[in-house]
């Protein structure tokens, strides 16, 4: 179903795939927009170990959401800051891409203890995140994308 890479000697580990979701603060959600139009959005993401699911949060609507419900299936890329070799120019570069099928969560409690999870990516002020939460918790939308393929590579810009 999912493509394999052409390019074998530049494919990551699953290992790495998974260390630069949870390390990384953002990426591109791509969803299948009006009219069929692709559209990507950057945002911050949750890569949580327990479920491996990544975890979005938002408005409860707008343009991603209409999209996400119309048709739930999307892609979200991430790439790191790379980094130059000695006496190189050229930047090597790590991405992933996550394709899958996005679910939205419902439980006021559970999308109260990822939200928490979320900011702590972020900053470690507890009185911050409480307030956060309290203040927009009510009106915040919480969906995962659940992988059904993860694949990933490092690319050199030359």
């Amino acid at each position: 179903m999912f493509r394999e890479m052409l390019r074998h000697k530049q494919q990551l580990p699953e290992e790495e795939c998974l260390e630069i979701l949870k390390s990384e603060l953002r990426g591109v959600l791509s969803v299948l927009g009006d009219d069929d139009y692709p559209y990507g959005v950057p945002i911050n993401h949750y890569y949580c170990e327990e479920d491996g699911k990544l975890y979005f949060h938002g408005g409860k609507s707008g343009h991603k959401i209409d999209a996400l419900r119309k048709h739930p299936k999307a892609s979200f890329c991430v790439y790191d800051q790379g980094f130059k070799k000695d006496g190189d120019w050229a930047l090597n570069i790590r991405s992933v891409i996550v394709f899958g099928t996005v679910e939205f969560i419902e439980d006021t409690e559970e999308i109260y203890r990822i939200s928490r999870d979320l900011s702590h990516k972020f900053t470690d002020d507890e009185k911050y995140i409480q307030h956060e939460i309290l203040r927009s918790g009510p009106g915040t939308l919480m969906f995962a994308l659940v992988p059904d393929h993860i694949t990933g590579k490092i690319v050199k810009e030359s």
